[in-house]
């Protein structure tokens, strides 16, 4: 599969960030960079709390919660992977952004990357709108938008696919990754199957879309988070 490192910190203008969700799943979240490279090696996959990284964003925290509002730092996450992956699926807050960062990606050394802004407001790919794409592909940007009824989806709405609450958000994980079918499961494979293209595990989105689908229904994907839950818990004393 593919190797994943997600660079994340917990919910400061949503309801729940990446951080929380994993936690809340059982994932340990708060370990050193040196375990979060064997968690890489063992599992394929790990999470990098973005505290653990770069301990002056915590700084920023306070008068980002009180505002409320989204950010220059809601994209500072994914520019400072400290994974410095060469492919990435990276969503917005603002379509005029897409553009811009995919220039900034190739700067840093990015070489397949989908920045995407979902039409009806989503920063990922969207099941309930045409999403707006810049695609770093061979060297060069091309603009396109994805309409997810082209890759056999029906439009749900957005209420539909709405996150909530950490512990909100990590039943529906379960759900989708226990096999329950619906709009949940919908915008997970087609987020998943770009993923896998820009990963160059999948020679098009559309391939993408059937791995990731024969990942969650084979249980492969339950699995895989097993896997993660129990190797990060078998460290030591939490870092946070």
């Amino acid at each position: 599969g593919l190797r994943v490192a997600k660079h994340g910190n917990r919910s400061v203008s949503s309801r729940s960030g990446a951080a929380d969700v994993l936690e809340s799943l059982g994932v340990k979240i708060s370990i050193t960079p040196e375990q979060a490279a064997e968690c890489m090696e063992k599992c394929g996959m790990t999470f990098l709390f973005a505290q653990c990284y770069h301990g002056s964003m915590k700084y920023a925290a306070v008068p980002r919660r009180e505002t409320g509002l989204r950010t220059v730092f809601n994209i500072l996450g994914p520019l400072a992977n400290p994974a410095h992956a060469e492919g990435m699926l990276l969503g917005v807050y603002d379509k005029l952004l897409i553009g811009p960062l995919a220039k900034v990606l190739m700067n840093v050394g990015v070489k397949s990357a989908m920045i995407v802004y979902g039409d009806d407001g989503f920063d990922e790919v969207s099941i309930s709108d045409r999403t707006s794409v810049c695609e770093i592909k061979d060297g060069k940007t091309k603009k396109y938008e994805l309409d997810p009824r082209d890759y056999g989806f029906t439009l749900a709405k957005k209420s539909d696919v709405v996150g909530g609450t950490a512990k909100e958000n990590a039943k529906i994980t379960l759900d989708v990754l226990n096999g329950v079918k619906g709009p949940k499961r919908d915008i997970t494979v087609l987020n998943a199957g770009c993923a896998l293209y820009v990963g160059k595990l999948a020679e098009d989105i559309h391939s993408g879309i059937a791995m990731a689908e024969k990942s969650i229904d084979s249980g492969a994907a339950l699995k895989k988070l097993n896997m993660l839950k129990e190797f990060t818990n078998s460290f030591g004393e939490n870092q946070e």
